[in-house]
């Protein structure tokens, strides 16, 4: 059964995510599905989104002819404009070449996440989604949350990792109070993820703890 994405809970629907918690929280076909706006018959437009970007993903779609996208069910004008703005504005705006993704190091990401994290006085939450040789595919900041606390589900971790087609994450996260000490908290998440990646067949690869002058590895403290 498919649900319209206005039956879907609010957290579960890409545009009202991305109001609360920025885009970055939102994986490919989320995105295509706010650019289509709607679906088709049978299918919403995350259904739809998904569907475009079965084979290749965002790549892919950025290279097909127009007169492939007018084949698919569901795919008018409107909204092949749409993709063809997008890619050509995404085309404009790449002013350097990708970067050759980086391998993961704890020391390496943890003292960039130190210079970009420390300040903040929110907890904020992010995955670091690694391939199948641990290198960084893509950074996605999951939660903001309050002075020194963010409600971060298991399920949106994992929920993310399949979407985009990881074989291992990172998570990492701030304390406001500038001390990295893992919590009580922060232990029992991490144990708790690890267990839950393990069904789906995810490496649960680290989770680092970012305070004002340093950062944890609990993988490199022998918690995970």
């Amino acid at each position: 059964m498919t649900y319209l994405i206005r039956e879907m809970p609010v957290d579960d629907r890409p545009r009202e995510r991305m109001f609360r918690h920025g885009a970055k929280t939102l994986s490919d076909a989320e995105l295509l599905a706010v650019i289509l706006g709607t679906g088709a018959a049978g299918k919403n437009a995350i259904h739809l989104a998904q569907e475009l970007l079965h084979d290749g993903g965002v790549q892919a779609l950025s290279t097909r002819d127009f007169a492939t996208l007018a084949g698919a069910r569901g795919v008018g004008p409107a909204k092949i404009a749409r993709i063809g703005a997008v890619v050509e504005l995404s085309r404009r705006m790449a002013a350097t070449p990708k970067e050759e993704p980086k391998l993961y190091s704890a020391g390496t990401l943890g003292r960039q996440l130190v210079k970009t994290y420390s300040h903040h006085t929110q907890e904020r939450f992010s995955v670091a989604l690694l391939d199948a040789r641990q290198r960084i595919m893509k950074h996605r900041e999951i939660f903001v949350g309050t002075l020194d606390r963010t409600l971060v589900s298991t399920r949106e971790v994992i929920r993310l990792a399949v979407i985009e087609h990881a074989k291992g994450v990172v998570i990492y996260h701030n304390h406001p109070s500038g001390d990295p000490s893992p919590s009580e908290d922060d232990v029992v998440f991490t144990r708790k993820l690890r267990e839950s990646l393990e069904i789906v067949d995810i490496d649960f690869v680290d989770h680092l703890i970012i305070g004002a002058q340093g950062f944890v590895s609990l993988k490199e403290r022998g918690t995970l």
